[in-house]
């Protein structure tokens, strides 16, 4: 039965199953917050014991070796893959109870609201995009019920503490502004589900918030919580790396965990085709994983190379491994270190279109 939603979190169908998420969310939890402190300290120890540093010099192949062996690695790894195989299935077999209703709903919201929803019949979405991430069946763009799917997954995912969308908020605070105060049009890429976008609204009420994303499964559902919310916000698909935006349309761009699952050619295209699409004076807002040439620790580097391989990650090594803000530089901007998060693991960039 469709039990509805607390604040603007869907329910499950049953109590169960909520309950069930609920046991899941604590085992992440625990995963995180109690075991991987442990498991770095020891994997750190031990690379520094057996190699004699923990320096970017100590190649992960190295690293590996080494972590590999450490007897709590395995029942980490283990509990790593589980919980999300735990969680993606039962939130999936929950749901699928109300998929005519829910979509019959997405469907019959097309046309409405102060916004718009807007894509091509026949667009084409390549293959890097394709992927499960995170192990979401069908991924972000292939199951028509993924909207609410990753709604509650990512509830999981974030442990409990973005269950009101309270991470998006925090980072959307943390958003840029032009030195000039001129904020009339805002482009959020990557936004899925609109958590980001919605709250981009809600702080720049007069201005013009787009979300651009290359699923439409997503986007169905960020319009139709428009629409159900009385919110003036246009969504559309299309590329990062080719939107058909006019030249230095845009005041503000927000970018939140995006290029950590683009291959890094593509990276490159994404970030010039915002430096084409943003004003002279207009700011970037990036918030995203951490880059080598910023010391990460050997454990740190095992668990992205780990999530890579058993979490569908498959481009967050290339991120890691690159040098972003070079890649920033080179397509024309200016770069500057953004406001501290709660969530320490991520960088934040703001990216400035020089005004001459």
């Amino acid at each position: 039965m469709n039990r509805g939603n607390i604040g603007v979190l869907p329910r499950t169908t049953s109590l169960a199953d909520e309950s069930y998420l609920e046991f899941v969310e604590t085992f992440r939890v625990m995963n995180f917050t109690k075991m991987f402190p442990v498991f770095s300290e020891v994997a750190n120890k031990e690379v520094e014991e057996k190699i004699g540093k923990t320096d970017d010099s100590v190649s992960l192949e190295q690293i590996k070796s080494v972590v590999g062996k450490v007897p709590i690695t395995i029942s980490w790894q283990r509990f790593m893959r589980s919980h999300q195989e735990m969680m993606w299935r039962r939130v999936c077999s929950s749901f699928k109870v109300i998929q005519d209703e829910h979509l019959a709903g997405l469907g019959d919201a097309e046309t409405k609201g102060q916004g718009t929803l807007s894509y091509e019949k026949d667009f084409h979405i390549p293959d890097y995009a394709r992927r499960e991430i995170h192990l979401q069946p069908g991924g972000y763009t292939d199951d028509p019920m993924g909207g609410i799917v990753y709604h509650y997954g990512t509830k999981t995912f974030y442990q409990g503490y973005n269950d009101q969308d309270e991470h998006h908020i925090e980072f959307v605070n943390l958003a840029a502004t032009p030195t000039d105060g001129k904020t009339d049009r805002i482009l959020d890429i990557a936004c899925s589900i609109g958590q980001c976008t919605t709250n981009l609204k809600k702080r720049f009420p007069e201005a013009e918030v787009t979300g651009l994303d290359v699923s439409l499964q997503l986007l169905r559902y960020a319009h139709k919580f428009a629409v159900d919310n009385d919110m003036n916000i246009n969504y559309t698909q299309a590329l990062a790396e080719n939107t058909d935006y006019e030249e230095n349309h845009f005041d503000m761009i927000f970018v939140y965990l995006l290029f950590h699952e683009t291959p890094v050619d593509i990276t490159i295209k994404i970030v010039n085709e915002m430096f084409r699409i943003l004003r002279p004076g207009g700011v970037f807002s990036i918030f995203e994983f951490p880059n080598m040439n910023q010391g990460l620790p050997p454990a740190t580097r095992y668990l992205i190379d780990y999530d890579s391989n058993n979490n569908c990650e498959p481009y967050s090594p290339g991120f890691v491994a690159c040098d972003f803000l070079q890649i920033l530089q080179d397509a024309g901007f200016t770069t500057e270190p953004g406001g501290s998060s709660s969530n320490h693991f991520l960088q934040t960039v703001i990216a400035t279109k020089p005004i001459s």
